[in-house]
């Protein structure tokens, strides 16, 4: 097979992600730093993390981007040199940048470092790749509303990098367009505030000021992202990086997704089907809670792109503990959500096919007790199958 596996890229909010992504497989991480980036609620990490960060990723001979992407203002330029100057010292691999006064600053400054285009620019062209490509970007992060059909055509007709979003959250409007956020918050979307409007719930009105009566109160929230059942197209097109959403995920979250992906990406690599493709989408969907489809990749998503009257979002508990060593006997484990003795559940990891266990029984300090009810409570169960440190139990579905 000539073709070029693809990169997978992960979301990073904080240095525990950072090595949680590494550990479940991603070839690269994306992060934010505390100032210029699009996740102001995230925990983002200091320029001493980020290059924590840097030297742990590429002690795997992995790669770190980050992200700079905010729109800018007069007042944002105040010592944005000296902090590219500053990323460029940590050795990123490159920034993911939407404004073209960053590419000019790299330039002048001479800095050694790639400059990746952000999605919030919204490039759906083949004439928009070959303008950005001659300015000097290596490669752009596609437009989520790109179709398979316009990813096809940029590829023939541009020599740079594709990256394309595979799993994660949808905007409303085009990536980065929405006002709606800074009109009714004043927090803008576009300098990291995003408050996620179209997920409020609104009453409605006639053009006569009358209220509209329904079991459920009006949003306009997108179905999220999934890529899952078109990944070998993704590579037969010649994207070059697969992008998960999610940098205030959870360690699960970015755990789980991470491993499905991995697994379907060498799956494909290794000349394998992938016959269990329905139950990781519904592994996926457990662990967002969130509905996904492809969105734009085969059409224009309809009424069945969105919620407009009801959606059910509850935090499900799925995620149970993570395993702290194993001595070929008992599993040693941290406790994150409520189990007991003879609950079914399962376990998988970076080197653990998934697999389920009947939790025969529990021992704390070695006491045997009924249940694991507190959380971070450090407890063992029995296990003769062989398991490894960072390996994650979870609810059985």
């Amino acid at each position: 097979m000539n073709k070029k596996k693809p990169e997978l890229l992960a979301p990073a909010g904080d240095l525990e992600k950072v090595k949680w992504a590494i550990l479940y497989g991603a070839d690269a991480v994306y992060l934010g730093g505390r100032e210029y980036s699009l996740r102001a609620n995230a925990k983002n990490l200091s320029i001493e993390e980020i290059k924590e960060a840097s030297e742990y990723v590429h002690s795997y001979n992995k790669k770190i981007y980050v992200t700079v992407n905010i729109i800018f203002h007069n007042e944002d330029l105040i010592n944005l040199k000296e902090y590219l100057i500053e990323l460029n010292n940590a050795k990123v691999d490159a920034v993911i940048i939407s404004d073209p006064i960053i590419i000019d600053i790299i330039k002048e400054l001479k800095l050694d470092i790639e400059i990746h285009l952000s999605t919030q620019q919204n490039t759906l062209n083949h004439e928009a790749f070959k303008f950005w490509e001659s300015e000097g970007i290596s490669r752009i992060v596609l437009a989520r509303e790109t179709s398979k059909e316009d990813m096809i055509r940029i590829k023939k007709e541009s020599s740079i990098e594709l990256e394309t979003f595979i799993h994660g959250a949808m905007c409303v409007a085009y990536s980065g367009r929405c006002v709606l956020s800074n009109y009714l918050t004043n927090r803008d979307s576009n300098r990291g505030g995003c408050s996620q409007i179209c997920r409020w719930n609104f009453e409605l009105f006639d053009k006569f000021k009358n209220k509209l009566e329904f079991k459920e109160e009006f949003s306009m929230a997108v179905k999220d992202l999934s890529m899952v059942k078109h990944i070998k197209e993704l590579i037969d097109i010649g994207v070059s990086s697969f992008k998960i959403e999610g940098r205030m995920r959870s360690v699960y979250y970015i755990a789980t997704v991470l491993n499905i992906y991995r697994k379907i990406i060498d799956d494909y690599f290794e000349g394998k089907s992938d016959e269990n493709i329905d139950e990781e989408e519904y592994e996926l969907y457990r662990c967002a809670n969130r509905e996904a489809i492809p969105q734009y990749f085969k059409s224009k998503p309809g009424v069945e792109g969105q919620y407009y009257l009801g959606r059910n979002e509850q935090s499900n508990k799925d995620f149970l503990a993570i395993v702290l060593d194993y001595d070929g006997i008992e599993i040693k484990l941290e406790q994150r959500n409520y189990f007991k003795v003879g609950d079914i559940v399962t376990i998988f990891g970076p080197k653990t096919k998934r697999f389920d266990l009947k939790i025969e029984y529990i021992k704390e300090d070695e006491t045997f007790i009924d249940m694991a009810n507190h959380p971070l409570q450090v407890i063992k169960i029995k296990c003769d199958k062989k398991v490894y440190k960072n390996d994650i139990m979870r609810v059985k579905f």
